[in-house]
């Protein structure tokens, strides 16, 4: 099958104004993607600047190392979570960079592929996964975990107030025999909940498949110590861009942020700091950026975006 990425970037402008490119610099794209807002940094770089582009997508990290690597020799690719980035600053044997972007989008090119399992839209095998080499599939989740398992992740990663009532009509389904397609779930999930609450949604079936996508690609457990390693990473003057698109990421970045523009982090009724922290900068925008009219007509997915830039002191 030929891989094709047509993935808009979201916010293109907005992150290259708020990464504030220096062209001898070092930058890295945690979530390489197709590259859309890598090459526009790679455009931007001089030959002494690097890009280090990380992805745990294979069919991602090969089609964009294969379409920008010969134009751009300074780039630099690594087939890695970027949860693990700083296994490449040891192999790079670097410790500052001028920049980071982290886009946390899902790609298009992985959404509008049936086989990779991650839309409602589309009939496929229940996958998921964003790295195929892992064994943790979507499959796995709804077939083996819990009653108790499944209602804890849709609630928590999807925000599903019909978590319950999910849960019991999967487990009563897969007693009967195993639920291996994307559509067999959504009929499962439609028939759990009220069609007048589908309809006010428009559809039934986003929050429980975000949630099925967080847990199979463990997208949310190590974003906060990560996010704040980065921040601590950059050199004076650097800037590191996160861009989010739903309220639990937001909300994480948001408190790493914080943690990182802020003094004391002790607990509030503590008489002394004890805890000695140091901020590391500040932010560039205090309420995230958002898409403008323009983008939102021509780019539906960036209608949930939100950016969010730091820059070290």
């Amino acid at each position: 099958m030929e891989i094709k990425f047509d993935h808009k970037p979201v916010m293109l402008n907005e992150v290259l104004s708020g990464l504030k490119i220096n062209p001898d610099g070092i930058y890295i794209d945690c979530t390489l993607g197709g590259g859309g807002h890598s090459e526009k940094i790679l455009e931007k770089l001089s030959p002494k600047g690097m890009l280090i582009g990380l992805d745990k997508d294979q069919d991602a990290l090969d089609y964009t190392t294969n379409r920008l690597g010969k134009k751009y020799p300074n780039l630099k690719t690594f087939h890695t979570d970027f949860n693990d980035v700083y296994e490449v600053f040891d192999y790079l044997q670097i410790n500052k960079v001028d920049g980071v972007l982290i886009d946390l989008g899902v790609s298009s090119y992985q959404i509008d592929t049936p086989e990779r399992g991650f839309s409602f839209r589309f009939d496929g095998p229940l996958d998921m996964r964003m790295d195929k080499s892992q064994k943790l599939t979507a499959k796995e989740v709804v077939n083996t975990y819990a009653y108790e398992q499944l209602i804890k992740i849709f609630y928590e990663y999807g925000e599903e107030e019909f978590s319950k009532p999910i849960a019991k009509n999967i487990i009563k389904a897969r007693e009967i025999k195993p639920i291996e397609t994307t559509f067999e779930l959504s009929k499962i999930i439609e028939e759990s909940m009220p069609k007048s609450v589908i309809y006010k949604r428009g559809g039934a079936d986003k929050k429980v498949f975000q949630a099925i996508r967080i847990e199979v690609n463990n997208e949310l457990d190590r974003l906060f110590d990560t996010i704040v390693y980065l921040g601590k990473s950059l050199k004076s003057g650097g800037r590191m861009a996160v861009l989010t698109f739903h309220s639990l990421e937001d909300r994480i970045v948001k408190n790493a942020f914080k943690e990182l523009t802020t003094d004391c982090i002790c607990p509030p009724k503590t008489p002394i700091c004890i805890c000695h922290h140091k901020k590391q900068g500040i932010l560039i925008n205090k309420k995230p950026i958002t898409a403008t009219d323009e983008e939102l007509t021509n780019n539906s997915r960036s209608s949930c975006a939100k950016l969010r830039i730091f820059e070290k002191i």
